[in-house]
């Protein structure tokens, strides 16, 4: 088990071994399994790697969710673990415990626009003729909105059968093509995926979005530009959401089913 003195004294970034190079790393799939804690083998490989070169990661979810996968079980802030954390996607982030400048789906957008995207999904939702209707039809997130035809307070066993009814009636298709219609000039993207509804983003927030904050902390007095970056993920595929990190000329992509896969190549790379 990783001990709280293994993961606190490391090198200044300036002075680790290997010189100019990160490692960034998905979390849900790649570090823990999907929605789980991280085992004590990863989290004390990670503290060795760390001795080695930057390390940060880089997840769609909340930091509070971050923070329950990779830092509760060591009992520490999940900023402490990592050189750099990416929440969000990078929307909120974090460089030796402090934090860079965040932003929003609101703050991007302006006010105004993001109230007329609200009324126009309210007014499409009301006149659907669907099986049914409950609630949380708009949810809003700090790096985009979820938007949900049926409602996200519907049971398991509502979402199965809507999920179902939208494969011949494509409810999210056709909304999302009138989305796209009326508000493509703000540079939007929708992503359809699960059950019941679909995601807005504005283009370019996936994950390379972080690499934007490498890039301006390069700028930065005592900065360091990092010209090798690996990027561990396991949804590499098209449409899955490493995709556009994974194939970004910026990084090298290393490919991964599971923690267990992630230990064997560091071990491999780096002689841990």
């Amino acid at each position: 088990m990783a001990t709280r003195s293994e993961i606190q004294t490391y090198p200044p970034l300036a002075e680790r071994p290997i010189k100019n190079t990160i490692v960034l790393f998905d979390v849900d799939g790649t570090l823990t399994p999907a929605r789980l804690d991280a085992s004590p083998e990863i989290l004390l490989l990670l503290s060795q790697l760390r001795q080695k070169v930057a390390i940060g990661f880089v997840g769609g979810s909340d930091l509070p969710k971050q923070q329950e996968q990779l830092g509760d079980p060591l009992r520490v802030p999940v900023t402490s673990l990592f050189d750099f954390c990416f929440s969000e996607n990078g929307l909120t982030a974090f460089k030796l415990g402090q934090p860079l400048p965040s932003n929003s789906f609101i703050k991007h957008l302006g006010e105004d626009n993001y109230k007329d995207l609200v009324k126009f999904v309210l007014h499409y939702i009301a006149d659907l003729d669907i099986p049914v209707k409950r609630g949380t039809f708009v949810e809003f997130r700090n790096g985009m909105v979820n938007i949900s035809p049926i409602g996200r307070n519907a049971s398991n066993e509502e979402r199965a059968a809507f999920e179902e009814f939208d494969k011949g009636a494509g409810v999210r298709r056709e909304m999302v093509e009138a989305l796209r219609g009326r508000f493509g000039h703000l540079g939007l993207t929708f992503s359809i995926g699960g059950q019941i509804s679909f995601d807005v983003f504005p283009t370019g927030w996936d994950k390379t979005y972080c690499l934007k904050h490498l890039e301006e902390d390069a700028k930065k007095e005592g900065g360091i530009e990092y010209t090798t970056i690996h990027f561990f993920g396991d949804k590499t595929m098209v449409g899955g959401n490493d995709y556009e990190i994974y194939e970004d000329p910026r990084t090298i992509g290393h490919s991964v089913k599971g923690p267990e896969d992630t230990i064997r190549e560091l071990k491999e790379m780096f002689g841990l």
